[in-house]
């Protein structure tokens, strides 16, 4: 992962002077810069237009009591997206408009959720190590619900797991009486036991 935000780094702002050399060769220097401000201008209307709406849906999904993931995930595209269009170049701004166009959004919130979901796996393998099986014990990871697949034991869910069953009995270390002369007194004196708060 490293590497490849490394090369990322690395290639797209040599791929991004390349571009502006030869648009600049095609159409001249004065158009590129021109068409340049014309997206940063263009987006930083629909960044500021897109925020407020995924603002209000933000607000209206916490009114309405769900998990706003949908509105988060749009304010984070957004976000980055506007951070995209702010940077000079044209392969940043097809990018950052792809972030932040309502049509084309949803096809990258999708695209971002099926990355992180494989790499959140992908992670959860490796921190069991070799030999210590799932993370998550013996039910199995919890992505192999978005899967569709079931738990090892066949039964679904936490409640059909199976393992050692230890038999026990509780204990509480407290006087037998409640109204004697060492037993504790409930608030304003009362005789009423404390643990049963």
């Amino acid at each position: 992962m490293r590497l490849l935000l490394f090369l990322v780094f690395l290639v797209v702002p040599v791929l991004e002077i390349w571009v502006l050399i030869q648009v600049g060769e095609v159409i001249g220097g004065w158009p590129t810069v021109a068409i340049l401000l014309a997206g940063i201008l263009l987006g930083a209307w629909i960044v500021r237009r897109e925020g407020r709406r995924a603002w209000r849906n933000l607000q209206g999904a916490l009114q309405s009591g769900r998990m706003p993931d949908r509105e988060l995930a749009d304010g984070a595209l957004i976000v980055a997206g506007g951070t995209l269009l702010l940077t000079p170049g044209f392969l940043t701004d097809v990018a950052g408009f792809l972030f932040i166009l309502p049509f084309t959004r949803p096809l990258v919130r999708r695209l971002g959720a099926w990355f992180f979901a494989r790499r959140i796996r992908t992670l959860a393998q490796s921190a069991a190590g070799p030999g210590l099986g799932s993370p998550f014990g013996g039910l199995g990871s919890p992505f192999d619900v978005m899967r569709g697949q079931s738990d090892p034991s066949g039964q679904g869910g936490r409640g059909g797991a199976s393992g050692p069953v230890i038999h026990g009995e509780v204990v509480r270390d407290e006087p037998s009486g409640t109204g004697g002369p060492g037993a504790p007194r409930g608030p304003g004196g009362s005789d009423r036991d404390l643990t049963d708060r």
